[in-house]
């Protein structure tokens, strides 16, 4: 997968696309709540992907290397 890219879920999303990362996984109470325990990523234009704890870190690391500048362990 390219620098710029983070997989989330089944996803290869470019991280500028990323406004920000739940922090605690989603709750509603609503019954039919397909996101119910995940962690949503935030895109531009409204959209958001979700995922699980492990996507959540993954898509952390990945942006934290990417303000670095992209070395070699960014993965």
């Amino acid at each position: 997968m390219g620098p710029y890219l983070c997989l989330i879920d089944d996803k290869h999303v470019p991280l500028f696309r990323i406004l920000w990362v739940s922090e605690v996984p989603h709750y509603c109470g609503e019954e039919d709540c397909l996101c119910e325990g995940q962690y949503e990523v935030r895109l531009e234009a409204g959209e958001s992907v979700w995922g699980t704890r492990e996507d959540r870190d993954r898509v952390l690391t990945a942006l934290e290397a990417w303000q670095r500048g992209i070395d070699d362990d960014w993965q």
